[in-house]
């Protein structure tokens, strides 16, 4: 969850390192976090540089991307397969473990992107979750596309460009994100 890793992912942070340590989190489970909170961190940078006047927690981006699927820790067949019981469950956890709704709702909103009430922090977190394996989704993107022009004034079309040259860099390091993942086992 936070030693070396190849590829070079950063560390969960240690407040998510002891939850998923309590809850007796599969090693793979705490390899895709760790894969999502990377990609996530890289996505809070660019927008932060990018586009400096968007308002965003980044802090929320970074629990949300590492906790997103703490779910599958009680629905531990959904790690290799289909399923949605893992949403409602994960949210219920964190909860349950003192973490306070405006962050234990990315359990719940990861898969919900389409909601006309999510944020975007809620698309940010999102996005890292299908672009960690470069799964595309122009729906998703477009979301986030509008959100930033709507924040900067610029065209779409030039948001949508510079999003996706950071989704193109960022998706072709996916393979090794992957084998990464792939290298731990679903159960402990």
């Amino acid at each position: 969850m936070s030693g070396t890793a190849d590829p070079p992912l950063l560390p969960l942070p240690d407040r998510v390192v002891g939850l998923l340590s309590e809850l007796g989190s599969p090693p793979r489970l705490a390899a895709h976090l760790r894969a999502v909170h990377d990609v996530a961190h890289q996505l809070v940078v660019w927008v932060e540089r990018h586009c400096p006047g968007v308002l965003l927690d980044r802090e929320a981006v970074l629990f949300g991307a590492a906790t997103h699927d703490v779910g599958k820790t009680v629905h531990v067949s959904e790690l290799s397969g289909p399923g949605a019981a893992h949403e409602e469950a994960g949210q219920a956890l964190l909860l349950a473990h003192g973490v306070g709704p405006e962050l234990a709702r990315f359990a719940a909103t990861h898969a919900a992107w389409a909601r006309s009430d999510v944020g975007v922090e809620d698309l940010l977190v999102s996005l890292a979750d299908k672009i960690w394996k470069n799964k595309r989704v122009p729906e998703l993107e477009d979301l986030v596309v509008a959100r930033l022009a709507g924040a900067t004034g610029r065209a779409v079309w030039e948001e949508f460009m510079a999003l996706d040259e950071v989704l193109t860099r960022i998706g072709d390091r996916a393979d090794e994100r992957l084998a990464f993942q792939a290298s731990f086992p679903i159960h402990a």
